[in-house]
């Protein structure tokens, strides 16, 4: 029953949305250390340095960990670490592992550092903001701000009047949250987000950016994520504007490729991965489909490279 719902993965589609709107992040989540940077001067993520810092570290699982060089307003170099937290579990340590964070990457680069959290689990009493402990008249008291995303449940009318690209990250992270278990009702909200992209005459480069973290975000089985694509179609042609092919791709083609590659590897063992990268340059949706069904019957890696290879020969050309 769950081999076609596939599992929500927060972590990835969190990183490189950041990445693409550090300055967005910042002004969203945490607007008083925005207006405290001279973004003039740009910014540099260092996450190859921050690996380095905390290799050693017995810290339990990572996350979407983040170290950026900027630069005070006022001319004054800082080194910001934006630690964001975007699982659904809670983690004991995770106090300390900032307090951890903060005192090594200070140590490296004897640089004054700002640890900001993001917390995406769904405890609405758990925030952890503080580590510290005292002894023999010494203290140490580590604090840091914190948001937590089930907040923004009681904020809904603010996000869908809010431009700034973390209001739909924060909109679809909520929408995974509440319809984990209910994917019949992630599709219409997934819909929902995107007709909301749609009608706010987004460049198509910041639409393609957004769809693609909703898409990573709300997962849907196969079925549902077909009804979707149709869907989005019709919708493109109401508002008479066209993203979905490169959608497409990042959107069910990925989620077939998954699928592929694990059934290959399962049934075929290492003979089955030398057929990967041929059928990756596939982007008929309808074949990969076939490729994927065409696994549980084939008996040899032969026999299945001709099932596809015949198919791509009897396709009518462009």
């Amino acid at each position: 029953m769950t081999t076609n719902n596939p599992q929500t993965e927060f972590d990835s589609p969190w990183k490189q949305i950041l990445e693409l709107y550090f300055a967005d992040f910042m002004h969203f989540f945490f607007p008083q250390a925005h207006g405290e940077i001279d973004w003039s001067r740009g910014f540099e993520f260092l996450d190859k340095e921050l690996q380095q810092v905390v290799r050693d570290a017995e810290l339990g699982q990572r996350f979407a960990d983040k170290l950026v060089k900027v630069y005070r307003a006022g001319g004054e170099e800082s080194w910001i670490l934006a630690h964001i937290e975007v699982q659904s579990q809670e983690e004991t340590d995770f106090a300390r592992r900032m307090f951890v964070y903060n005192y090594r990457i200070f140590d490296r680069y004897n640089r004054s550092v700002a640890s900001l959290a993001v917390l995406g689990d769904e405890n609405t009493s758990w925030r952890p903001s503080q580590f510290g402990y005292e002894l023999f008249g010494c203290k140490v008291d580590f604090q840091f701000p914190v948001i937590k995303l089930l907040d923004y449940q009681q904020r809904q009318s603010e996000l869908e009047a809010s431009r700034n690209p973390f209001a739909t990250v924060v909109m679809a992270h909520l929408a995974a949250v509440r319809t984990r278990s209910d994917r019949a009702q992630r599709k219409q909200q997934k819909l929902a987000l995107v007709r909301r992209l749609y009608e706010q005459g987004l460049d198509r480069e910041a639409v393609l950016n957004l769809l693609s973290f909703i898409d990573w975000m709300l997962t849907l089985p196969l079925d549902l994520e077909q009804e979707f694509q149709r869907e989005v179609e019709q919708l493109e042609e109401e508002q008479r504007m066209r993203y979905v092919t490169s959608f497409e791709r990042s959107g069910i083609q990925k989620g077939l490729l998954k699928g592929i590659a694990l059934g290959l590897k399962l049934k075929f063992g290492s003979l089955g991965q030398n057929l990967l990268q041929e059928i990756e340059q596939i982007e008929d949706v309808s074949l990969l489909e076939s490729i994927l069904e065409a696994i549980d019957t084939a008996n040899t890696v032969d026999e299945l490279r001709f099932f596809y290879q015949s198919a791509i020969d009897t396709q009518p050309e462009n």
